[in-house]
C-alpha cells in the first residue's frame, strides 16, 4: 500500500483544481512537485499554451523540470494540483493507472472547503475520471469538455483532459489545444 507522496499544492486564490490520479514511482521523478516524470508532457504542455515555447519549464540540460517556476506559475494563475487517490496499490512498478487500485480517495468535501474560490475541476485522466465521478454525481464529458455539477451546494464545471501521459498517443499540440479551450473558458488566457 502506498499513501500520497506529496502534499496538495493549493494557490490561496485558485479557481481551478486539476486533478491525476497519483503519482509514478519515485524514482521516475525529476522534481519532487506533480507529473515529475520527464515522459510526462503535461509541463511542454503548459509552456506551449502560454510562453509558445514546450520547453519553458525544463532545466538547461531538458532533463529535468523548473519546479519553483511551475509553482510560481500556478501560483499566479489561480491554478491548484492534487490527486484522487490518496492510497493506493501499485499492481505493476510502472506508473500505469490501469495497475493502480484505489483504497482511499480523496476528500473532496475538504478539499473544496480548502478551496473557497474553485468553480472548475480539470480531470486529467480516465482513472482520475472514474474516482471524482463515484464521488460527484455527475455525467462524464467527452475528452476537451466539461459537464456542470453540483457539489456541497457548489457549482462546478467538471472539464475532462486529455492525459499528458506519452502513452496517450496524441500529438503534444492536439492535447494542448483542449487545454488551452480550458484555460480561454476560466479567463487564464485572453
Amino acid at each position: 500500500m502506498e499513501k500520497h507522496p506529496l502534499p496538495p499544492f493549493f494557490p490561496p486564490a485558485a479557481s481551478l483544481l486539476m486533478l491525476g490520479s497519483f503519482p509514478p514511482p519515485r524514482e521516475r521523478w525529476k522534481m519532487d512537485f506533480y507529473y515529475p516524470n520527464i515522459q510526462n508532457d503535461m509541463w511542454r504542455i503548459f509552456g506551449h499554451i502560454f510562453f509558445g515555447d514546450r520547453s519553458r519549464f525544463l532545466a538547461t540540460d531538458g532533463k529535468a523540470f523548473r519546479e519553483a517556476d511551475i509553482r510560481a506559475f500556478l501560483a499566479e494563475k489561480g491554478i491548484a494540483i492534487w490527486d484522487t487517490a490518496m492510497e493506493v496499490i501499485r499492481q505493476k512498478e510502472n506508473a500505469s493507472d490501469k495497475y493502480l487500485d484505489i483504497l482511499r480517495p480523496i476528500d473532496l468535501q475538504q478539499t473544496l472547503a480548502d478551496l473557497p474560490l474553485c468553480s472548475a475541476i480539470a480531470i486529467t485522466g480516465q482513472k482520475a475520471m472514474d474516482t471524482l465521478l463515484s464521488i460527484i454525481p455527475a455525467d462524464e464529458p467527452r475528452i476537451g469538455e466539461y459537464a456542470e455539477a453540483v457539489y456541497c451546494r457548489r457549482s462546478l464545471r467538471i472539464y475532462r483532459m486529455p492525459s499528458s501521459s506519452r502513452a496517450y498517443p496524441r500529438p503534444l499540440e492536439e492535447k494542448a489545444a483542449a487545454y488551452e479551450r480550458m484555460f480561454r473558458d476560466m479567463g487564464m488566457i485572453h
